[in-house]
């Protein structure tokens, strides 16, 4: 009977692990796993990728800067404190390690030439969010040549987000699903070089939840200081300008690549923008 019993009670455990693994296979089955709100594969009905640079020195993309509230300035303390990971890639797939992503955020003083070093130092004798001793350790490391200076956060001053446009037939609308930000380094910071440099790429879904657990992280409302608003509502609201730069195609071009030029790109940028609106507006017009 106690033998019965124990394969009864085998079978049952057997049968609840089988039934267990299946349902959550089936909770996860024909969703992004990138999404912050998923939605079933079988709901799209069309989808197209894009990505659109931000340019946060902009009036209207100002708010995302805010003095000692900088965006860039919570994903690298959350990088160093390990509760954020970066990728090096928009396609959030190979992970940076936190060596790389130090070194990709700082200037190595032994490369900067006396002019610069000099413009670096007058930046940061200049700059009134640094403490008297923070200036004299920084101008210090450049002077004495001592290895990599990190940039301070707010001169990262170009993001691009990679998102998804997709609408949904179960809700006939268009949503635009953030998949990552990747973070740059304006051209005239990258050395010799003189072209903007990603530095890292992370998962918008890892950085709405460091945005939500972190009061201080705020989109600056300057008509009224009692209604500022989380950095992860002002992605949901779309408060930011951004330009497309790179729709999906078959030869992973840019538009200026594409359109064979930076002002044609400009425009069809602006094109491609008033193509989505018109798609979701006409959809179901007949």
């Amino acid at each position: 009977m106690l033998r019965f019993d124990k394969i009864i009670l085998s079978c049952v455990c057997a049968l609840g692990v089988y039934t267990t693994s299946v349902a959550q296979e089936a909770d996860t089955r024909g969703y992004n796993p990138l999404s912050v709100r998923p939605i079933h594969e079988s709901d799209v009905m069309f989808k197209k990728t894009i990505w659109e640079s931000i340019d946060l020195r902009e009036k209207q993309n100002k708010p995302f800067m805010a003095v000692n509230n900088e965006i860039t300035k919570f994903i690298f303390e959350a990088v160093k404190a390990g509760l954020l990971t970066p990728y090096k890639t928009d396609s959030v797939v190979t992970k940076l390690s936190i060596e790389e992503f130090i070194t990709n955020v700082s200037a190595s003083a032994s490369k900067m030439t006396q002019d610069e070093v000099a413009a670096e130092t007058k930046r940061i004798q200049d700059d009134p969010f640094l403490t008297k001793a923070e200036k004299q350790a920084q101008i210090t490391a450049l002077t004495s040549g001592g290895g990599a200076q990190e940039y301070p956060p707010n001169v990262f001053t170009q993001l691009e987000l990679k998102e998804d446009v997709i609408f949904d037939k179960e809700r006939s609308r268009l949503y635009f699903d953030i998949q990552s930000l990747t973070i740059i380094l304006p051209a005239d910071k990258n050395g010799d070089a003189g072209v903007d440099k990603p530095v890292a790429s992370f998962r918008y879904k890892d950085l709405q939840r460091i945005f939500k657990n972190n009061p201080n992280a705020i989109y600056f409302n300057a008509q009224n200081n009692a209604a500022h608003k989380n950095l992860s509502d002002a992605f949901d609201l779309r408060l930011f300008s951004g330009r497309i730069v790179k729709i999906s195609n078959p030869n992973d071009e840019f538009l200026v690549q594409t359109y064979d030029g930076d002002r044609k790109g400009l425009l069809a940028s602006d094109w491609i923008r008033q193509q989505l609106m018109e798609f979701e507006h006409n959809l179901w017009e007949f």
